[in-house]
């Protein structure tokens, strides 16, 4: 009954105001409420209901990126997160759920009035311990459950709290029944938790073991403790407290070690995460797989099958609470250490198996590590002595910044990195290149060629070849996107030249050979182009290599246009986007759309390449400069929109383009396959 009204009164409040904040203690459901209310409320936001989690979020400067990667924007521009975030959101009509704002607030209260104000169609429901104090802002506070006792004549059979109770108790009980013997001492149980959701369910888990008097029991005990111990906390803080602590004292000794372990990792992990990290004094390796899955029967950790495996995470405030027997453990420093270990060795693993037949493995896996990847980086950040590390774990992760759509966070980190770590090294060398190529995927010319310029100069004081020649790579990459087309050949022959052999792939020898092909395009030498990129798919083909076979397809597409095969244009065109499909590379599709729709003109379908191109180049100025400001890509574009102008007129032109420039970029995709839309990766 409680529930219900204020669930009522939540869509209310969302029909009437644009900013609405669900408040509440801890494990009280806000979180929960608010997604069964976007659930509900779904079909009244044309451009749908969005979720982005804050919980684990440290730097209030990332808020902004959390809530961009939260929307699927493709992290490639290189302009402020506030500015294409009010873009993105543009005139569409949207429910945005901010999840946990209260380590946060002031950040969140100035971007939430910021997005508010630069989206009219924008609506936002955040959940948070207090007030965002923000312009326009109106609370619902959720309370606990009612219990037992507080509405006069209710029956407590009908009870929302007795109800949770056994609802959960028969889950992990299926022969629980509420019946007159037992309702008392749950009715009880019930109050003693002050309704709290949380704590009723981890209560009603020990069922597997307990009868409700023996729960009842010590649980009075517990509170008895805690309430001489903090006169200070408020009391359904300390019911919460104690409900978590009195489960984490009837787990076995080395459960509740490995719990404070586990505190370490953010969002989920994976077992052999758990194994590394957490195995050593007190917990052998061989105990881990036992040990969790002992946790996950008692309900302190969740477990999940995911793509890339089996995954397992402890809810936040559970978390929270390991984070602090950790501490009195003295092994935080330790730990987290072997933290950032364990995913510096599997951003290694992966940067070498990245041009090789398990791409979309890596891809998808590496994305699932994001959360744990960040607070790795943090570490690093923040302590003394480790920012090696950091650039080591930063330049590993090239692809991830590069082609999996994370160009703005991987140029922030990097960013950040150097600036601490000033003296030239082969780590610093690294990162200085791959800070140049985001620079370059970002159109950011200038930034690019500063960033390779440095990372040559170092390599050169430190002995390191290798990277002298990336560098090489990344300048002449540079001298293509400004259209020096002597430059770039001279600079990219001699890349491809030092790798020959083969021996890198990625980021050096495919992509020198994609962008040579395409300056023989511009300089009219389509047969030369040919013959580069057919020699760079068998190689990516032989390989099993996924993402630069997509660019060569799509340059490829670009050669049969100029000699005229344009069935064969348009058919490359589209495999090169199902395949960026699989990595969500923004740019590339950004680059393949082009292509589709200058061979739709072609065909005569000025209105659909219209459309395509509308829809093109809002999505490219969400994710990046578009056509990465290349005055090639650039004067392109300008003669498609030109001729389409010519041949529908200037409005119903204008028209189309805006329909496009509404797609989003899945929506695009499908626009640009056509009859092909289902012929997609599964």
């Amino acid at each position: 009954m409680g529930r219900t009204r204020l669930l009522t009164t939540l869509r209310q409040r969302l029909g009437e105001h644009r900013l609405v904040t669900v408040t509440g203690i801890g494990g009280v459901g806000k979180s929960r409420t608010a997604l069964r209310i976007a659930h509900e409320m779904r079909t009244r936001f044309k451009d749908g209901v969005w979720f982005a989690d804050l919980a684990r979020l440290q730097d209030s400067g990332m808020v902004r990126h959390t809530i961009t990667s939260a929307l699927g924007i493709a992290d490639q521009s290189a302009r402020s997160a506030d500015e294409t975030l009010i873009e993105w959101l543009g005139d569409r009509e949207l429910l945005l759920i901010i999840d946990t704002c209260e380590h946060l607030v002031d950040a969140c209260a100035a971007l939430f009035e910021d997005l508010l104000a630069g989206a009219p169609g924008l609506t936002i429901l955040a959940t948070s311990r207090q007030s965002l104090n923000a312009r326009g802002e109106h609370t619902v506070s959720i309370p606990p459950l009612a219990v037992p006792g507080d509405s006069p004549g209710e029956d407590v059979f009908t009870n929302e709290a007795v109800q949770l109770f056994v609802a959960r108790a028969s889950a992990v009980v299926p022969t629980f029944m509420l019946d007159e013997n037992n309702v008392g001492p749950v009715a009880e149980l019930c109050r003693r938790l002050d309704g709290i959701p949380l704590a009723i369910e981890l209560a009603a888990v020990r069922m597997r073991a307990l009868s409700v008097e023996q729960i009842l029991g010590l649980l009075a005990d517990r509170f008895s403790l805690l309430a001489g111990a903090s006169r200070t906390a408020l009391p359904r803080h300390q019911t919460l407290r104690a409900a978590i602590g009195w489960s984490h004292e009837l787990c076995e000794p080395a459960e509740r070690l490995l719990w404070a372990r586990l505190s370490v990792f953010a969002g989920d992990f994976e077992l052999d995460a758990a194994r590394y990290v957490c195995s050593g004094d007190n917990l052998p390796s061989e105990d881990i797989m036992d040990l969790i899955s002992s946790l996950v029967e008692k309900s302190i950790l969740l477990s999940d099958g995911t793509p890339s495996g089996h995954r397992y995470r402890l809810i936040d405030t559970l978390r929270q609470y390991g984070e602090e027997w950790l501490d009195k453990l003295g092994e935080s420093a330790t730990i987290r250490t072997r933290h950032r270990d364990y995913y510096l060795q599997l951003a290694k693993r992966s940067e070498e198996a990245w041009s090789g037949a398990r791409q979309v493995y890596w891809y998808v896996r590496m994305r699932h590590e994001h959360d744990n990847i960040r607070v790795a980086l943090d570490h690093c950040l923040r302590t003394p002595g480790e920012v090696q590390s950091g650039l080591k774990l930063l330049s590993s992760l090239w692809f991830m910044w590069v082609a999996c759509g994370l160009a703005r966070e991987g140029r922030l980190y990097l960013e950040k990195t150097l600036e601490l770590a000033t003296e030239p090294t082969p780590d610093r060398c690294k990162a200085l290149w791959v800070l140049s190529y985001i620079h370059s995927a970002q159109g950011n010319i200038g930034g690019a060629i500063e960033a390779a310029e440095q990372c040559s100069s170092d390599a050169v004081r430190v002995g390191d070849s290798g990277a002298v020649i990336l560098a090489t790579k990344m300048l002449g990459t540079a001298a293509f996107l400004q259209n020096d087309l002597q430059k770039a050949s001279a600079l990219l022959g001699v890349a491809i030249e030092f790798h020959k052999s083969g021996r890198e792939l990625n980021p050096g020898l495919l992509p020198s050979i994609v962008e040579l092909s395409m300056v023989l395009l511009i300089q009219n030498e389509p047969a030369e182009a040919e013959v580069l990129l057919r020699d760079c798919i068998a190689v990516c083909t032989q390989r099993g290599e996924l993402w630069l076979r997509s660019y060569a397809i799509y340059a490829l597409a670009s050669v049969y246009q100029a000699m005229g095969r344009s069935a064969e244009a348009m058919s490359n065109a589209r495999e090169a986007l199902r395949l960026k499909r699989y990595f969500h590379d923004v740019l590339g599709i950004g680059l393949a759309i082009e292509v589709v729709a200058k061979q739709a003109l072609e065909e005569g379908q000025p209105e659909l390449a219209s459309r395509l191109m509308g829809g093109g180049q809002a999505n490219w100025r969400t994710f990046g400069m578009p056509q990465m400001s290349s005055p090639f890509f650039n004067v392109e574009h300008e003669r498609c929109v030109k001729e389409c102008k010519r041949l529908l007129g200037d409005e119903v032109q204008e028209e189309a383009f805006a329909r496009g420039k509404r797609l989003n970029l899945e929506e695009l995709i499908i626009l640009a396959l056509g009859d092909h839309e289902d012929d997609r990766p599964l």
